[in-house]
């Protein structure tokens, strides 16, 4: 009976450290809700965390954009060219006595209400009663910018006839501004060409800003 009595008490203390530690599996159980809250918390303050941070990246793509708005503001503020519609074309002649050629001075005034760009030569071509004759290309040419309401003048010179003879009339003198291709026919101002064999162009076109043979106009 005594064998049996400590075999039951050891059974039931054996009982009761098996509830124990179930008990303690279950406190287990239970913290770990607490855990998973705080640790939900804190996932929480992380999302919010990254949503900012999100909203910091918009803020940096709008300050981005405000750049590229600069930028963009930079190259809308970049003139376009000059339209042949956009500028009042004149001839007139400024041969000066005593030179060995004759100069036109032609002159392009903007009045397209807005600054435009030039850059190159223009395009002179000489309608004469012996058929067309091109300018060719003289001196310098650098990039500028026409402000509205301004002039530039630039050099168109041909040698003198002083043959005694009517050499070759000119009937028109035609200009076609740099990069474009609508042209416009003036009336020649200067004198008449000499009577050449027809090789080569002896008129001569200069840059924009000069006259005659690329001085100061």
């Amino acid at each position: 009976m005594r064998v049996r009595k400590l075999t039951f008490a050891a059974l039931a203390v054996a009982a009761g450290l098996s509830m124990t530690a179930c008990n303690g599996d279950d406190g287990t159980a239970q913290s770990d809700p607490a855990a998973s809250s705080a640790s939900s918390s804190g996932g929480g303050s992380g999302s919010g965390g990254s949503e900012q941070g999100s909203g910091k990246d918009s803020a940096g793509k709008s300050s981005g954009g405000g750049a590229e708005a600069g930028s963009g503001s930079g190259t809308n503020a970049k003139a376009d060219k000059c339209r042949t519609d956009d500028l009042d074309i004149t001839a007139q002649d400024s041969t000066i006595d005593g030179d060995t050629e004759g100069t036109v001075a032609v002159t392009f005034k903007n009045g397209g209400g807005k600054d435009c760009a030039l850059s190159g030569y223009a395009g002179v071509d000489l309608k004469t009663s012996e058929g067309d004759l091109s300018a060719t290309r003289t001196g310098q040419s650098s990039p500028m910018v026409l402000k509205d309401g301004e002039s530039v003048s630039f050099g168109v010179t041909y040698p003198v006839n002083d043959s005694g003879g009517s050499g070759v009339r000119v009937t028109s003198l035609v200009v076609t501004p740099p990069g474009e291709t609508k042209s416009f026919s003036l009336e020649w101002p200067g004198g008449t060409l000499p009577v050449t064999d027809g090789s080569g162009s002896a008129v001569k076109v200069g840059p924009m800003g000069s006259a005659g043979q690329g001085g100061a106009n």
